[in-house]
């Protein structure tokens, strides 16, 4: 029996999978976007009388009739004012200086290439695109970046590292007095994530995505700071859950370095405050975030999404007010740990790949916040992995006996890479080779936004050619699936996916997701790597 792929979207027997990144491509028969452009022209024509002879009859005319002689410009100079020639120079001085400052001090427009042969921008270098974007608010900059970085490799013509430096338990290279797990989430600060974006491969195309899709998400947050699975907007989920759809918003934002100890004019600090204000009110005393009422496929959903962001939250701010809420929802996750190893729909009860690779992100999160998490839930963890391995675990299944899906295998092996797997295990490099042969098309113009949001996050980690020729794809494919017009511009239709249950997620379900997968190259720190920008080449 198949089972559906979104974790939010009901099911009569099998649970609905998270979301995954997905980049809609232009259906086919459809217009051609419609790329806007600013123009501005002034046409200033200057005349002057025309004279017309009339031969022996205008030489007929009395002197006394004819007409007195234009001044010229400088005839009217000398006879004016003083005063007057002086208000003139001033004006236009006062005039000229204006202009000056509106050309230096101005925000600068935002723009990019709209056409259904956009090639996802142009590589983070110097330089304008095309056609303008207007934002409201300050676009995010991609700033002025010249040569991309050369990742630090041991073979000048290949940038998959060769030799892997020694790999913690967690699979992160331990790095001077703070373990390395707790420097995953630095990429988000402004210069890293800049220097990140250079190094992997980002665009303008999948900065100004994320820019607008974060707008989407602003527009349509509630007057008490939550977000609506099923929402205002068009093509909302199935069932309602507040809880799950305020925590993937909070991701969004925070993926892209947005948290309330922000600048405050930054354009969504007062947001993602906003949201936190919120959130924080429905945790209880154990930890618990899920609500009665909010669908009951997604209680475990929704307490590991919510335990991811607020433990991004923490490791961002080392705000101690968020600390404590930070370890009690870590505790519950541990607490409803089923003795499979897995987490399903039910505390304690049941596994599933589908729901529990949302719970190692949480615990994961928690270690890069630097929060107390049991290393024994970790070892359970690999127990159920095994369970559900294929292929000599390069493939996984969604539970244990089934056949093995392209979507679990992603899950299943970032699952691996952040519970220790090396780089160089032969297990993690076949199934990566698999998902490089199953790359975004935008030419069958549907997403599979579950799929490609692990496969994106497992090639990243991998670097090399894996992630060259994922990156490739989905730099084009997401981006170009974008809605760009209209009231719902920035987000992705959840009815061009072809995961099964993705589309019950709804569009905010399936907004985020696609989302997070092109915030990828400075989410998190590449798990094999750490030293990325020491130097330009």
């Amino acid at each position: 029996m198949s089972q559906p792929d979104s974790p939010l979207a009901p099911g009569p027997t099998s649970p609905p999978l998270p979301v995954a990144l997905p980049v809609a491509t232009p259906r086919a028969g459809a217009p051609p976007a419609i790329v806007g452009e600013s123009r501005r022209a002034a046409t200033f024509a200057g005349s002057e009388p025309a004279v017309r002879g009339d031969g022996a009859k205008r030489s007929a005319v009395a002197a006394d009739d004819a007409l007195p002689p234009l001044q010229a410009a400088t005839d009217v100079l000398n006879d004016a004012p003083a005063w007057l020639v002086s208000a003139i120079i001033h004006m236009l001085l006062i005039i000229i200086l204006g202009l000056v400052w509106v050309a230096h001090e101005g925000a600068p427009e935002f723009v990019m290439s709209l056409s259904v042969n956009d090639n996802g921008g142009e590589d983070l270098y110097t330089g304008e695109l095309e056609t303008p974007f207007d934002l409201d608010d300050e676009p995010v900059d991609p700033s002025d970046l010249s040569e991309p970085l050369q990742m630090a490799t041991n073979d000048p013509t290949e940038t998959s590292a060769t030799e892997i430096a020694p790999i913690s338990p967690l699979g992160l290279v331990e790095t001077g007095e703070k373990p390395a797990i707790q420097m995953a989430l630095s990429g988000r600060e402004a210069g890293m994530k800049d220097s990140l974006l250079r190094a992997y491969g980002g665009t303008s195309g999948t900065e100004t995505a994320v820019t607008e899709a974060l707008r989407w998400l602003a527009r349509n947050q509630g007057s008490n700071g939550m977000w609506s699975l099923t929402g205002k907007y068009a093509d909302g989920a199935n069932n309602e859950n507040v809880e799950a759809a305020t925590a993937m918003a909070l991701l969004a934002f925070q993926g892209a370095g947005f948290t309330p100890a922000g600048d405050v004019n930054a354009p969504f600090t007062s947001v993602v405050a906003k949201g936190w204000k919120g959130l924080l009110k429905r945790q209880d005393r154990q930890g618990n975030f899920f609500r009665e009422g909010s669908g009951g496929n997604g209680r475990l959903y929704t307490q590991a999404l919510c335990t991811i962001a607020l433990c991004e939250l923490y490791g961002m701010t080392q705000n101690s007010e968020y600390r404590e809420p930070a370890q009690q929802a870590v505790n519950y996750c541990i607490k409803v740990q089923s003795p499979e190893g897995g987490w399903r729909y039910q505390p304690g009860f049941d596994s599933d790949l589908s729901v529990t690779g949302w719970f190692v992100m949480a615990l994961q999160s928690a270690r890069m916040a630097g929060l107390e998490v049991d290393s024994e839930a970790l070892v359970r963890i690999s127990g159920f992995l095994n369970s559900v391995s294929q292929d000599g675990g390069a493939q996984y299944s969604y539970v244990p006996g089934q056949g093995k899906k392209l979507s679990m295998t992603a899950e299943g092996l970032l699952c691996r890479q952040y519970l220790g797997w090396p780089h160089n295990d032969n297990r993690l490099k076949r199934g990566a080779e698999l998902l490089v042969k199953n790359l975004p098309d935008r030419e069958t113009g549907h997403t599979h936004v579950y799929y490609w949001y692990y496969a994106a996050q497992v090639c990243h980690h991998m670097e090399g050619k894996p992630w060259r020729e994922w990156n490739a794809a989905m730099r084009d494919v997401v981006p170009a699936m974008q809605v760009r017009t209209g009231k719902e511009r920035g987000s992705w239709d959840p009815f061009l996916d072809e995961t099964q249950g993705v589309s019950g997620g709804g569009r905010l379900f399936v907004t985020c997701l696609a989302t997070y997968m092109l915030e990828v190259y400075y989410r998190h720190l590449p798990i094999y790597q750490l030293q990325l920008t020491n130097s330009a080449p």
